[in-house]
């Protein structure tokens, strides 16, 4: 095999893990949740933007709240998870540039200095962050549930500002019982990689 990645490890990130439908009710720390992004946020970016930001739900005040936004089926799984979190694209990364691209400072207005650059990139950057994100919860031992079956508006309206696009909602936990679905297919090497 040319990986260099322990087997072990192959599996507990990509060829056993997979997206938990149920959870148990262990809670996940705020010290698990700090080693997680401790790990990601060394995944690559365009200019090192880095445009993810992580919303946690955690009070049954704002679960409910969350809840009413989600899709009839991701309902009663958002409500059960230990944690939820939201995911979001910050449009105006462009500001911590200056701290997150030091040797060309510059390109904070050379760049996005429009609003819909920023949105583009933001969105394709942050999207990048979110699997790193998804793989971390992983490594930690945990299992997640992507979801983008939700009212993102309303999410937006609930949650955030006009400055930041939701992405998806995370569930985040230790896999209950019956907690996969079957694993769907994947499309085989030949079916993906070209060669020119």
């Amino acid at each position: 095999m040319s990986l260099v990645l322990d087997p072990a490890a192959q599996d507990l990130l990509f060829r056993e893990a997979r997206t938990a439908n149920t959870f148990t009710d262990e809670p996940v720390t705020d010290e698990q949740v700090q080693a997680i992004y401790d790990l990601v946020k060394y995944g690559p970016t365009a200019f090192n933007q880095s445009p993810l930001r992580i919303t946690l739900v955690r009070s049954p005040e704002a679960r409910e709240r969350l809840v009413q936004h989600m899709a009839e089926g991701n309902q009663p799984k958002t409500a059960a998870a230990p944690l939820v979190a939201i995911l979001s694209a910050d449009n105006e990364f462009h500001e911590e540039l200056p701290q997150l691209f030091p040797h060309f400072p510059q390109a904070k207005d050379a760049f996005f200095s429009e609003r819909p650059v920023r949105e583009g990139a933001a969105a394709l950057n942050a999207a990048m962050q979110a699997a790193y994100f998804i793989v971390g919860v992983r490594a930690a031992g945990l299992a997640a549930c992507p979801m983008t079956g939700l009212d993102f508006e309303g999410v937006r309206k609930e949650f955030l500002d006009d400055d930041h696009t939701p992405l998806m909602v995370v569930n985040i936990g230790r896999p209950g019982p019956d907690a996969w679905f079957p694993r769907s297919p994947r499309l085989a090497y030949d079916q993906v990689v070209t060669t020119v």
